[in-house]
Parts: C-alpha cells; structure tokens; sequence
C-alpha cells in the first residue's frame, strides 16, 4: 500500500474541500462574517439578479441555523468531511466493483479515458433520473452540471443500502457541492490518478485515508497545547492502530478465547501468526483453567466490543477472524456475514465521521466475503451495532417535559434523569457509566408523542426533534449497557492537563485512582464491560507499567486479571501516538497462569517490531521473550511490571528487608546553592 501517495491525496483534498464549501457559500452569500439579504420577484427567490429553484431558500435557512449553532468554520469542515467520506466511498465501491449499477462514478474502466463511464451511460443508468434533465445538460453541454446531477442521484440511490455513509441530499450539503470536479487536479481527478487501484483492494485504506485526511488538524491541535474543546477531542486522541497490532491483540484475545473453549479446532492458529502460545502449560495449569472455560460456546454467542473504534479497523480484522471460526463450525457460507453483523460485532466512538466509515468498512467487508451482500441488505434490514454517540444537549427542560407528558412527576423525573445522562456525551464518550435509564419509559412517550399530531409549530418542532434523537440516546445506552465475551480497543491518550473542565471533573469522579490519563481511565473501565471468563486487549502507552502514579492501577489488574501477553515496544516505535507504547492481552479473572511478554526495547525502528515479535513467536528461548507470573509483580514494592526480573530476584524482594528499614536516605555533601557558590571558568577570581 503506497501510504505516501495516500497521504499526500488525503492532505491535500481536505484543503481544496474546505476552500471549495467556502467559496460555494459565499456564492449563495453567506461568509464568516455576515449573510446576504435575499430578494423576491414574481414568487422566486433571486440571488446574484439568477431565480433560485424551489426549496433554496429553506436549505439557506437551514444552513444559517446550523453555522449560528456550530460556527462557520466548524460547519465548512464537516460539509467538506461528508463530501471527502462520500467520494472515497464510491471510488472504493466503484474499484471493487460493488456499485449496484455496475457503472463506474468517478472514473472509467478505459484507463485510457478521463470522462466518467456514468457520463456515457447517464440514459441507460439504473438509478431514478429525469431523461429530460439529462438531454438538457447534453444540450448545454453541460457536463459538470450533468456529472453533479447524476452523483447526487448515485449516492441518494445509495442511502437504501448504506444510510449512515450517503444520507440523502436534499439539505445544505447539496447547496455546497464542489465545482468543477472534472476538471485537470480536482479532488475527484486526484483520488483517481494519485493512489493505485490495487491500494483499494483493502478495505484498510479507508481508516488510513481517515487518519491522514485529519493529520494537520491533529497537529495544529497537538502543538498548541492547550486544553482541547469538545471539537478538537477527536482530532486530538485519533490513532490508525498498525495491522500487526490489531492482528495480536485479536488473536490473543478472542482467538485464546475460542481455543481454550474448543482446543479440537488449534488448526485455526495456522492463520494466526501473532498468537503467543505458553511454553509452559503443564497439566495443573489446564485443571486451573476449568472453571473458565465454556465448552458449550457457541460463535453466535461471542460478543466483541471496541468502545473507542474510530474509522473500525479492529472490528474489521474481527471479521476476518469470526469468518475462519463460522466456517470451520460448518455454518452456510451466504449466512455468515449477517450473522457476524448483527450478533457478534459492538462498537461505539464520539466522532461521527469515523463512525460512517467503520459501519461502511464493516459492510465493505462482509460484501467482499459474499458479492450479493449489498443486495440482501437494500430488501432485508441489517441492524448493525456500532453507534456514534450522541448528546442530549439540545433538549431543553420544556421539551423533555413535552416528552414525559408532565411537568414534574415519577415520569418525568425518569425522562430527566434518563437524557441528562448524555449531557456533554461527547466529551466523556464510552466512559459514561450507564446505571439508571429507562428504555420503556422513553420509547413508550415517545411512540405516544409520535401518534399524537401537533398544530403548534415550536411543539412540532420539538416533536420532530425527539423523534430523531430518542432512538439513537436508547441504542448507545443499550451497547454502554452490554456486558460482553472480548473487548478489543485502543483507547484514546490525553493527560488531565489538557481536558477540559467537564472531563476532568468528570473522570475525577467516576474514576478519581486513573484520572491523569484518558487511557487509564480506560483500563479501568473495560473489565467492567467484560464477562468474568472473558478476555481483553489494549494497546495504550506503557507509562502505567512502572510509574508511582498508577500503582493502584497495576495493582487492580494484578489482583483482579491476568497478562495472557505483552509485547513493550521500542521507544519511537509507535509513530502515530508519539508516545513509548505497549500492547497486551488480559484474562479477566485471576488465575496463577503465567503470561507470555516481549521486550523489543533493543530493536529500533517501526518495521522491526512486528519482524522481531514474530521471531519471539517463533523461538520462545530468545533472550526478549520472558514468561511470568502475575503474583511476582506485587513481590517488588511499587508493583512494576517488571516481567523480565528473574525469579531469583523477586524471591530477594520476598525473603529480604529493604535498605530503608535499616537507614534513612539523605542528599549528600552538596552547595545548596551553586549559582551563589560555584564559579565556573570564564568568571574572574574576586582577586
């Protein structure tokens, strides 16, 4: 995969995009700083001396509204973001040949033609066009305004098989569609010229256009360093997790899981290269592991949950990997990639870009796997569960009143305190401890409201409102519910001293012993959400490990878990994180299992640490591959995951006082002061 033509691509649309969505909105008078009055002649809206069509000025208005609710530049960027996301959706469907239509969008299967084939085949095209329409364009010669008409009409067609990816459009998004996308260093030309067709044979690339697409964001949020707003989150805790760690934490998590319950099936590890066997798994150890162990499990029955999932990349290899596991149970191969969808896969994160393109990654995966994929769904539901969470900010006190159907009561005590769990979601995103919320309760007003018309308009537009949000706080609360069989994530980093207010004050109440990182809030969240016979896995900073700090929080893994694995990267290993790196896999239960570790402190540069993990796996007697006990990490004060001490040290630890009970550490001979009473050598003597 060319990452560097990726990158450049994704770079640069994302500046053409924006200026694009900004001069289209100044062309329908609307600019950062003011908005144009709008003239009416004869019953037409008139702007710039042209009439406007029917339903302009109500997406204007809408338009307006939401730039007043989010700001100029916050809605430019995400216009420009919901056409990025679109057009590296069709380009994807279109190489794969996945497009419903069978005609290629925005490019031609003649290599040597730049016109898009639907610009030939604009008549004979499966898709609910006016022919009239199209012969006027033809007649004008029209084809950028062709081009527009049949795209916008591609990707509505498109809404009944991929809603959360092309919503249909007929809001403001329309009114701001780049132009001139035909033409020679267009974001359309460039996607099509600038990355090879084979790059998008792997559904990978979505996640990597994703993260390249917001990189310079990320870094103007980075470098500024200060406390993120509830905008700049995403930006600031987004990492493409790489392949090969997505790959170990997978197959150390929910591969053990599935083999330990059904060992009859190890000739699946031929597929699982990063698996991390124990050298050591003598006979008492397997009689430990009973009572963990479920031989009844079915595959229907696993339950992974990723509750940071960004752009899906680790769902996606779950797939792969469920996929093996339905085939070798002897499942109908039509049957399994619904089966998957809907009954095994849970994800949640707050950022709904990349939600959009985890859902279609997870869909474009499944259709890879059965070409009619896409058809069964456009006339059978498939309910994914992967959500973006929403908030419930936007409800006011009267509006959840209108929802209980009371002003103050049992109901609407139950409404209040049901929504105002969501307030600022997107800030404390998965974190958020879902205790009291009353599903029937809110669906049961809600279907009653919904039978129920109203004449007054603000009512109505209440009404409309909730009928839109409801269902979606009802759904995140169902997954954050969920307790489940593997948790995979990479969570996202920030230290306390860079969230703001309401994080902080939020995690130094639901979690006061990890409140100084995001991430370790996470590991202490995620067993909850866990079964106790299930597995985990991470990749976070490695910091945890051995800072005073988080001892109490190595301490709660060492009593209440178990390593299974750990692999220490090499310091600058991790590019994207910018931060020293670990990754690891837990069982959650204590049990005096040894784990399986990996030190690649010695190895340093990013492509030699999956090379040098695999040759560990190989050869379990390298001098960076250790075995360990839990137990003997609480044997040396502090609780260090000091994996490589050797057992004759940690017995030193358990047998021997330390120093400080026999003397008191002190400072030695020293200045005290050394600017006053040292003189260095270019300073004269007082002589």
């Amino acid at each position: 995969m060319n990452k560097s033509a990726i990158k450049n691509f994704a770079v640069g649309a994302r500046k053409k995009l924006i200026e694009q969505v900004r001069q289209k909105a100044f062309q329908i008078g609307i600019t950062a700083k003011d908005n144009l009055e709008l003239k009416q002649e004869a019953g037409h809206i008139i702007l710039n001396n042209i009439p406007q069509e029917k339903g302009f000025k109500l997406q204007r208005d809408k338009l307006i509204k939401e730039i007043e609710q989010k700001g100029y530049d916050q809605v430019m960027e995400e216009v420009a973001y919901t056409w990025f996301n679109r057009f590296i959706a069709l380009r994807f469907m279109e190489v794969n040949d996945y497009l419903p239509t069978g005609v290629r969008v925005l490019s031609s299967l003649d290599p040597n033609r730049a016109e898009p084939d639907i610009l030939r085949e604009a008549l004979n095209i499966d898709l609910a066009v006016d022919r009239t329409v199209i012969y006027g364009f033809q007649d004008r010669n029209d084809s950028e305004g062709l081009f527009k008409y049949l795209l916008i009409h591609q990707c509505n067609d498109l809404n009944k098989i991929l809603p959360f990816m092309f919503e249909t459009i007929s809001d403001y998004t329309e009114l701001l569609f780049p132009s001139n996308l035909l033409q020679e260093g267009s974001v359309i030309r460039d996607l099509v010229t600038s990355i090879p067709e084979e790059d998008w044979k792997e559904v990978e690339i979505i996640g990597w256009l994703y993260q390249y697409y917001i990189s310079e964001k990320k870094d103007e949020v980075i470098q500024a360093k200060k406390r993120y707003n509830k905008e700049e989150i995403p930006f600031a805790t987004q990492l493409f997790t790489p392949k090969w760690i997505v790959r170990y934490m997978v197959q150390n998590s929910l591969c053990r899981y599935w083999l330990e319950s059904h060992p009859e099936q190890s000739s699946l590890k031929k597929n699982w290269e990063f698996y991390l066997d124990n050298t050591n798994m003598e006979k008492e150890f397997k009689e430990e592991l009973k009572p963990y162990i479920n031989r009844e499990l079915r595959v229907e029955d696993i339950k992974v949950f990723d509750p940071a999932c960004g752009s899906g990349n680790i769902l996606v290899y779950v797939f792969d990997v469920l996929y093996e596991v339905y085939q070798q149970c002897g499942y109908l191969e039509d049957d399994i990639p619904k089966l998957i969808l809907e009954k095994n896969l849970y994800g949640l994160d707050i950022d709904d870009r990349a939600y959009q393109l985890a859902c279609f990654s997870l869909v474009m995966k499944a259709t890879s796997f059965q070409k009619r994929f896409l058809n069964i769904i456009k006339n059978e539901k498939v309910n994914l569960n992967v959500a973006s969470i929403q908030e419930s900010n936007i409800l006011m006190d009267n509006e959840m009143q209108y929802l209980a159907g009371e002003e103050k009561g049992q109901i609407y005590d139950t409404v209040k305190s049901s929504i105002d769990l969501f307030r600022d979601a997107k800030v404390y995103g998965s974190l958020i401890k879902v205790k009291e919320f009353s599903k029937e309760v809110l669906l049961g007003r809600l279907n009653t409201i919904s039978q129920t018309p109203v004449d007054n308009v603000f009512l109505n537009e209440s009404r409309e409102k909730l009928i839109r949000l409801i269902p979606d706080l009802v759904f995140q609360a169902e997954i954050m519910n969920g307790i489940y069989d593997v948790l995979v994530t990479n969570p996202p980093y920030m230290g306390n001293k860079y969230m703001c207010g309401n994080l902080g004050e939020f995690t130094k109440k639901y979690y006061p012993q990890t409140k100084s990182d995001l991430f370790s809030a996470f590991l202490e969240y995620c067993p909850t959400k866990v079964h106790k016979n299930g597995h985990l896995g991470f990749v976070t900073p490695f910091v945890w490990m051995f800072i005073s700090s988080y001892e109490s929080l190595r301490k709660n893994l060492i009593e209440n878990t178990t390593f299974s694995s750990l692999i220490q990267l090499e310091y600058n290993a991790f590019e994207a994180a910018c931060v020293p790196v670990c990754t690891f896999t837990l069982r959650n239960y204590s049990i005096n299992l040894p784990g399986e570790f990996v030190k690649l402190s010695d190895f340093t540069g990013i492509e030699n640490q999956p090379l040098r993990t695999l040759e560990a796996i190989g050869n379990p007697d390298v001098y960076y591959r250790h075995t360990s006990l839990n137990s003997a990490f609480n044997r040396i004060p502090g609780s260090p995951i000091a994996y490589w001490v050797s057992k004759r040290v940690c017995k030193l630890f358990s047998e021997s006082s330390l120093m400080k009970t026999y003397s008191k550490g002190s400072t030695g001979l020293q200045t005290s002061d050394s600017e006053r009473f040292l003189r260095l050598s270019w300073i004269p003597s007082i002589s």
